[in-house]
């Protein structure tokens, strides 16, 4: 990047490091997949880290222990509807869904009972399921949000079980691997940062301890590096390899429950956080373990996104930095828009375009890149969708009022459109045309003064 945005992005880590006196803290900014940008600042065994020195993610596991239940789904082998006792029988939590647990909507007890487990050795899968008795269930599953790491230590299970193999090495063959991630692992490996806990009133540090969590690993057990979170970063935000499809991962950004309920601000979807932050709409997640803080956000429309890593227990915004970031990036250095080129078009496909009513409200109808239709009110207020081609000649709404239903195009015989068929709502070339079946019938008599 130029000079004057790569000291501005040097310039942002190094106030917080000092600030907020991290031992270490790397950063780094992702664009077109890769690292466009990367700083650091403070030490790790006396030198300063880079993108290969491993802290731990915390709870950014849980955004790929999502993308795996997703590939799951995409596969038939579950749906996000079922109930967790149809995958991991005989718990306590058997009618809760997994999309609720996905979200942290099923109202599960934030900590798994007993022992701090962050802090402390885990157990195995019995131990946990004979600790979530159905008292542990603290609010009406569905009625909110709930953030509930204990969640997805049921969802790891039913990764394995599904599986036939530990939910650790399923997330290695088919999502880390295929990304290239091979410095993310369960515990540090080769070159890495410890853990420290900074006293709030001296500049001293205490060492935080690391272990295996057993199975509440599936909540935060992971370790990373800054060139693998960037990877991670880009697949959030649609560079997704073989191993989701990109419109799987966009339902996974989707807002599935609001945090703060006041202000929409904050939200999560299907395993990321989901964030409004002047005037962008962003995906990730952050992460905290004793010793550790860490994120990677993405903007998914200009396909910026920053990750920042830090060996201290608290007091560094890390989620802050990462925001800041990305704005700096962008404001500093904006993304061109691609060039636009004419391209081929189905005749069929442009007969379609142009303007349609639905009643008396007129909407335009146009093509998109890869056949997609969008359809919208002229006047640029009102119920506005995208759709993509189902193909049998018809197309599914992927946003707004339209999501998920069905747009048919309706013809003569000699082929020519003559109405479009969305949801029992017909669009017609002219203001409620006779000749189309519009609900309820067209008066006899016509318009009239």
């Amino acid at each position: 990047m130029l000079e004057t945005t790569e000291f501005a992005l040097l310039r942002r880590i190094a106030v917080e490091q000092s600030t907020n006196r991290a031992p270490s803290l790397v950063a780094a900014v992702v664009r077109d997949g890769r690292i466009a940008w990367s700083g650091a600042r403070g030490t790790v065994d006396g030198t300063a880290p880079d993108e290969d020195t491993q802290y731990r993610l915390g709870s950014i596991t849980k955004s790929i222990v999502a993308a795996q239940v997703l590939r799951l789904r995409d596969e038939g082998l579950l749906d996000l509807n079922d109930a967790v006792d149809k995958h991991v029988p005989g718990t306590a939590l058997g009618s809760l869904t997994v999309a609720q647990l996905l979200a942290h909507t099923s109202g599960i007890t934030a900590e798994s009972p007993g022992q701090w487990w962050e802090r402390t050795e885990g157990g195995d899968w019995a131990a946990l399921a004979s600790a979530l008795p159905a008292e542990e269930v603290r609010l009406r599953p569905g009625s909110r949000f709930h953030y509930s790491n204990a969640g997805y230590g049921v969802l790891g299970e039913l990764i394995a079980r599904l599986r036939g193999q530990s939910w650790l090495d399923v997330l290695r063959a088919e999502i880390l691997q295929p990304l290239g991630m091979s410095r993310t692992t369960p515990r540090p490996e080769g070159r890495h940062a410890s853990g420290w806990a900074v006293h709030p009133f001296a500049d001293v540090v205490l060492p935080e301890p690391e272990h295996d969590a057993g199975a509440m690993a599936p909540a935060g057990q992971l370790w990373s590096t800054a060139r693998d979170l960037a990877r991670w970063v880009a697949f959030v935000g649609g560079d997704t390899g073989e191993v989701l499809h990109p419109d799987t991962v966009a339902e996974m950004r989707e807002m599935a429950t609001v945090d703060d309920g006041d202000t929409w601000t904050a939200g999560y979807g299907l395993g990321l956080q989901v964030l409004r932050h002047q005037g962008r709409r962003l995906a990730g997640h952050t992460g905290s373990m004793p010793g550790f803080l860490a994120a990677g956000i993405v903007d998914a429309a200009t396909g910026t996104g920053a990750l920042a890593l830090t060996n201290s227990t608290s007091g560094v915004a890390i989620l802050g930095v990462t925001l800041d970031l990305i704005s700096i990036a962008d404001d500093y250095e904006p993304r061109l828009p691609p060039e636009w080129q004419p391209t081929e078009v189905d005749p069929e496909l442009l007969a379609l375009t142009g303007l349609w009513h639905w009643g008396p409200a007129p909407h335009h109808l146009r093509i998109l890149p890869g056949g997609w239709l969008s359809l919208a009110p002229t006047s640029g207020a009102g119920r506005a969708s995208r759709f993509r081609p189902a193909g049998d000649g018809t197309w599914i709404g992927l946003d707004g009022y339209y999501a998920g239903e069905t747009l048919r195009a309706c013809r003569a015989a000699d082929g020519t459109p003559t109405h479009l068929d969305l949801a029992t709502f017909i669009f017609t070339r002219t203001p409620y045309d006779p000749a189309a079946p519009v609900p309820g019938g067209v008066d006899p008599d016509g318009w009239r003064s």
